[in-house]
């Protein structure tokens, strides 16, 4: 069999992807090294991982936030969860830079005007194992063929597809993502780039036992050789400034993890016991091209950084919604000749700003004078009403913007999830995977223009309460706005903007 597109890697971005090739009704193989797609490092307290806006909002346009539960302020049993040690705070934090937090109560979010309250919400915190398990039963009752315990040994390609090695199997598809990671096999086979910065630490996630817990104070701490964190009894994040020479260099032992932790937090404390322990670094990486031929990357194996801040996970899946609908136009064949280039034309300028957020958060962790002083001046700017807005803007999402070559501030943007008379909201009908036009104007009815791309747009008359100074808005499967009209539409301009991301309209459709 041949398949429209092979997948290598089961993780979220994979299995995300995946759907979004089924909404289109595209064959898809998804292929996973790991046998058991559980681990201990995707549930709590070190699965915590917190969702941005466009994240939310993709799931949202999918019809699978519902299902996807948010982690309480309270765990089972009545505690905090170990990694989420500022869900008790007085204040209600909205996020942090670098461990230093902004504040709900100082974010104007009146500098977002058209952003309409929606379901979906800014930001939500949740376990990863529930988000991957939630994504693979949607992927497999949508038609995606899952192989786990199948890791992609090798792969060669034509003009006309790809050939796919894995465990002594082979497999053909048109297509091919690499979704497998930082270390990707499927990257390295194709032959990309992968350029950026080596690290300068080596990060530590630890579940440990200690002799006396109350040696160490609870939360965030910078040091003079690092950083750690800390949540009782025995949850521990610290870094240390070495180069990044442990990382995955040697096994993790309590002897190595009680040197360590006393380096950093420069307490004699005894580590009794290590139950569970991970090193990560901050090397920052980016493939320098997003598509080799028929062989694309998505999420880490396109772009790796430190986990600071958690928007590894966020980029990932944006990778994932932006190229799934425009990889489906492709093999259907309608796609315009472009429209697939513009994946990596849009998405990696972002990643390149997630690289450098990233970097700028190890800047203020050095343990050095330099790196204290700024960290003042930085606290002093996030708890102001300009700074904690401008920090949620990047750390929340809500300042994604593609530049597509429209003045317009909403265009580029992620659509309003206007809220319509019958009691719908825009997102809900983006759940079909099909670009979207809003007729705000009664005396210049578009649906007659919309059915010449039958199956590719659908049409919806505007009765939305709220809908500022808009008569017309196009928006794209993912969400984002293509077009819009602040007066009445013009028809050209419309059909010129719909033809860039849709391809050619066909003859007049008439229902029935």
């Amino acid at each position: 069999m041949i398949y429209d597109v092979v997948i290598a890697g089961a993780g979220p971005v994979g299995l995300f992807l995946a759907c979004e090739l089924r909404l289109a009704g595209r064959s898809v193989l998804v292929l996973e090294q790991a046998e058991d797609p559980h681990s201990p490092l995707k549930r709590l307290p070190f699965g915590m991982r917190g969702l941005s806006a466009p994240t939310l909002e993709a799931l949202h346009r999918r019809g699978l936030l519902d299902d996807l539960a948010p982690l309480p302020k309270k765990a089972a049993g009545g505690s905090t969860p170990a990694a989420a040690h500022w869900m008790e705070q007085p204040r209600q934090p909205g996020g942090h830079f670098a461990g230093i937090q902004f504040y709900q109560d100082r974010i104007d979010v009146s500098k977002w005007p058209y952003r309409l309250p929606s379901p979906a919400g800014t930001s939500m915190a949740v376990e990863m194992q529930s988000l991957e398990s939630l994504l693979a039963a949607r992927a497999s009752a949508m038609g995606a063929e899952i192989r786990r315990g199948l890791g992609v040994e090798g792969v060669e390609q034509t003009h006309a597809g790809v050939t796919v090695r894995a465990q002594g199997e082979t497999f053909q598809g048109r297509w091919l993502v690499g979704c497998d990671g930082g270390r990707s096999t499927v990257r390295k086979a194709a032959g990309f780039t992968f350029a950026g910065t080596d690290p300068e630490f080596t990060g530590y996630s630890l579940e440990v036992e200690l002799a006396d817990p109350e040696q160490l104070r609870t939360g965030r701490h910078y040091t003079p050789t690092g950083m750690y964190t800390y949540a009782q009894p025995g949850t521990i994040a610290m870094v240390e400034f070495d180069g990044g020479i442990f990382h995955r260099s040697q096994p993790i032992t309590r002897e190595h993890v009680q040197a360590v932790l006393r380096r950093v937090c420069g307490i004699d404390i005894d580590v009794t016991a290590l139950k569970l322990a991970t090193t990560w670094t901050d090397r920052a990486n980016q493939a320098t091209t997003y598509r080799q031929g028929r062989v694309l990357l998505a999420g880490d194996a396109a772009h790796i950084h430190s986990p600071l801040g958690g928007q590894g996970l966020n980029l990932g899946l944006g990778d994932a919604m932006n190229l799934g609908w425009k990889l489906a136009a492709t093999l259907r064949g309608d796609a315009p000749a472009d429209l697939l280039d513009s994946y990596a034309d849009e998405r990696h300028p972002l990643g390149q700003q997630v690289l450098d957020w990233s970097r700028a958060q190890v800047a203020l962790m050095r343990p050095s004078p330099s790196s204290r002083a700024l960290e003042a001046v930085i606290r002093d700017l996030i708890d102001t009403r300009d700074g904690a807005t401008y920090f949620a803007e990047r750390v929340w999402g809500v300042a994604l913007r593609y530049e597509l070559g429209d003045s317009h501030p909403l265009v580029g943007r992620s659509a309003p999830d206007f809220a319509f008379a019958d009691g719908t909201r825009l997102g809900e009908h983006l759940r079909t995977g099909q670009g979207l036009l809003l007729d705000f104007d009664p005396r210049a009815p578009l649906q007659a223009w919309a059915a010449r791309w039958h199956g590719r747009i659908a049409y919806r008359a505007g009765d939305a309460s709220e809908k500022p100074g808009l008569t017309a808005v196009l928006v794209r499967p993912d969400g984002i706005v293509a077009w819009v009209a602040e007066a009445a539409p013009a028809p050209d301009a419309l059909t010129q903007a719909a033809a860039r991301w849709f391809g050619e309209p066909g003859a007049l459709h008439q229902p029935g």
